[in-house]
């Protein structure tokens, strides 16, 4: 009886396994467009690597993709075949991308195209209603070959050809050295760590007062940056005697000052930590690199501080304000740029989390503008800000075009697959308190000064008498030690008389 039993089981189970994989053979070799049949897609690049992952591809039963030809460079290689199938040059492809309608996507490799290729080639697949796909990376095929193909992400298009920086000047600078990173943990502090990880630092200190980030920060640089010597300091840089600890035990040579509040209608509902932290954070380290005499001091702004329009913006610019008020031994040294791509909370997260969901993607208004640089851009121009910088400037990066957020919106929805406002709704949600529709980066673009980066620019800032500053932040903190929002924000307005209050219950003070 138990014999029948287990014998009818692996019968079951046979009878299941057989089922199974006629229904996947019938659905995977259909091609007649129904349900389930193999996309057909064009790869661009025509070298060994693009015919190894055709190959790849073509033996992946799994992947709904069928290779059905090669984009070339050259105009001459159009006609050809390779693996028995067409080669197209990139002109005819991009003048008649659908080609008699038989292509479903587009794959392409990360470096094969410039932005403005990419724009091209984005546009017109939205327009043709094909997917734009990319390689994997090399480490994420491995031995089990191409596992999936990923629709192109909006960070790829609205990034830019890196500038070439003078590495090898940064890395004699720091050579040695012992370098203090305020935020390690937050995105940019992150990437400052990595990028900085490449030169031949004597001592990385990595402070943060946000305890898991700072974890998983630790964890990364045990898995990719063994060799690099590090501290993690667990801190709060409000707190002048923890740090003062560390100035003390390490005495850093350069810092990048990143720890800061950003997040916009958050700190409008809470003055007195933005400024507490932002202000007297950055006051604190700021005077301990006097003290201490560090050689350079790099602070991280936002074009948030140019005629600010919210509490954050206007704790950032008189953050710079005082930064730039300090003389001595140490460089001091301002950053400011726009939105990064991709960093903790910002709109680009938000709405790919939207579209998962299947929207609505919320957008705050319709003429919103902002600008984006990617992370690692942004963090190598602070590099080379640090390398150039003579004291007391206000570096301002050329952040390209400013981009509509509705149109990002839409983009981001036809490129995952969807149609606007039909599959995925996009929402106008009304802007919210500090919101401003357009940013600024300089208070004066005619009068800004160029540097040997093209992306770096050198703002002109007014002069600010260091005793007022110092006698206005005396009553400023004052007042956020005793959680005087009203009396907080009044006292920044008296500083910076150009911050006027945008959507918000503070408007009633200008």
């Amino acid at each position: 009886m138990n014999i029948f039993k287990h014998t009818y089981r692996r019968l079951l189970m046979f009878m299941w396994r057989m089922a199974t994989k006629t229904g996947y053979d019938y659905i995977t070799s259909s091609s007649d467009g129904k349900a389930g049949s193999k996309i057909d897609i064009l790869i661009f690049g025509d070298s060994a690597a693009q015919v190894k992952i055709a190959q790849l591809i073509e033996s992946n039963e799994i992947l709904p993709y069928r290779v059905a030809g090669f984009i070339s460079d050259s105009d001459s290689a159009s006609g050809k075949t390779i693996l028995g199938l067409p080669v197209y040059s990139k002109k005819n492809v991009l003048d008649n991308i659908s080609l008699s309608g038989r292509i479903g996507a587009i794959l392409i490799e990360y470096n094969s195209l410039d932005v403005a290729e990419k724009h091209i080639l984005a546009d017109k697949c939205i327009e043709k209603n094909l997917k734009l796909l990319t390689l994997p990376l090399p480490e994420d095929i491995g031995k089990s070959g191409v596992r999936e193909l990923n629709n192109i992400r909006i960070e790829d298009l609205l990034g830019r050809a890196t500038t070439a920086i003078d590495t090898d000047k940064i890395g004699v600078m720091l050579k040695g050295k012992t370098v203090l990173i305020t935020g390690a943990a937050g995105s940019i502090g992150s990437e400052i760590v990595r990028q900085l990880s490449a030169f031949e630092i004597k001592t990385l200190l990595l402070c943060d007062i946000a305890e898991s980030p700072l974890h998983q920060l630790k964890l990364e640089m045990k898995d990719n940056y063994p060799d690099v010597q590090h501290k993690i300091l667990v801190a709060d840089v409000r707190n002048k005697e923890r740090m003062r600890r560390i100035f003390e035990q390490y005495r850093p040579e350069h810092i990048y000052h990143a720890a800061a509040y950003k997040h916009v209608p958050l700190m409008e509902q809470n003055p007195c930590e933005a400024v507490l932290t932002n202000i007297f954070g950055t006051k604190c380290v700021a005077d301990l690199a006097t003290e201490y005499s560090a050689e350079c001091f790099v602070m991280i702004s936002t074009d948030k501080a140019v005629r600010p329009g919210n509490v954050m913006g206007a704790t950032k610019r008189i953050s710079e304000i005082y930064v730039q008020s300090l003389t001595g031994r140490t460089r001091f040294l301002t950053t400011r740029f726009g939105n990064v791509i991709g960093s903790n909370g910002s709109v680009i997260p938000r709405f790919e989390e939207q579209i998962r969901r299947g929207g609505p993607v919320t957008v705050t208004h319709t003429n919103v503008i902002r600008y984006f640089m990617t992370i690692s851009e942004a963090c190598h121009l602070v590099l080379e800000a640090g390398l150039i910088g003579r004291g007391s400037e206000v570096f301002v990066f050329d952040m390209g075009e400013p981009v509509n957020i509705v149109d990002l919106a839409q983009k981001m929805i036809h490129l995952s697959g969807y149609e606007p406002y039909k599959d995925i709704d996009i929402k106008i949600t009304g802007l919210r308190p500090g919101e401003k529709l357009h940013e600024e980066l300089f208070y004066n673009r005619e009068n800004a000064e160029d540097t040997p980066n093209s992306r770096i620019k050198i703002g002109e800032v007014g002069y600010h008498e260091p005793e007022k500053v110092r006698t206005a932040l005396e009553t400023l903190l004052i007042e956020a030690e005793n959680g005087e929002d009203t009396a907080v924000v009044k006292t920044m307005k008296k500083i910076i008389p150009e911050f006027k209050s945008c959507n918000s219950e503070y408007s009633r003070l200008d």
